[in-house]
């Protein structure tokens, strides 16, 4: 049986495409496990259409990590833009808090894995992390310029505690536990009413 002929999309299109299936490859199973053949079958398209694109499986991952958090700013900036950032901060939904939590730093964790023999995916996911950082103590600065935070608490370490989390959330979705979603709720209602000084 013939395969079906690839439809030709212009390049910016076919690499989205090929994000979008590493994307689903990496996050049902992992980086080292993953092929370049599978993300392909996935995208529909042969391997060397995926190599035009991408010279490695490496730098596929790093794009997809790069998409699938410029996706997750792009959101949340979109909340605190409309509702502001006390406001925004407070009504982030499921959707936007379980790729945060779950897709980003299951992405990290992946590659966690392959870093200590990979200088490039060491250095990359180490800028990432800090960029995601970053972000997050901006925003939690804007929180709390807008009364929605204490002023004695420390954005720039309240963000680092925010990345923990979400590599916490991370592991206990790969695992099945051993936190269960309501161990998350309380963590959470503690957080927001350690940032909040409300009782």
């Amino acid at each position: 049986m013939s395969a079906q002929p690839t439809v030709r999309l212009p390049a910016a299109e076919r690499r989205a495409a090929l994000v979008e299936a590493a994307l689903r490859v990496f996050s049902e199973g992992s980086y080292a496990g993953a092929t370049t053949a599978e993300i392909a079958r996935e995208a529909g398209v042969s391997e060397p259409i995926l190599y035009r694109h991408f010279g490695s499986k490496r730098q596929l991952y790093f794009a997809c990590l790069d998409d699938a958090w410029s996706r997750v700013r792009s959101r949340i900036e979109e909340q605190l833009e409309a509702q502001g950032a006390a406001e925004g901060w407070r009504a982030m939904g499921p959707a936007t808090l379980r790729e945060i939590k779950v897709l980003v730093p299951s992405l990290w964790m992946q590659a966690i894995t392959e870093a200590g023999e990979d200088a490039e995916i060491r250095r990359h996911v180490r800028r990432h992390m800090g960029e995601v950082h970053a972000f997050f103590a901006d925003v939690l600065r804007r929180v709390q310029a807008e009364g929605g935070i204490e002023p004695d608490r420390n954005p720039e370490a309240e963000a680092w505690i925010f990345v923990a989390g979400s590599l916490l959330v991370s592991i206990a979705d790969r695992l099945g536990g051993p936190l269960r979603p309501e161990d998350f709720e309380a963590i959470k209602r503690e957080r927001v009413r350690w940032l909040t000084g409300e009782a």
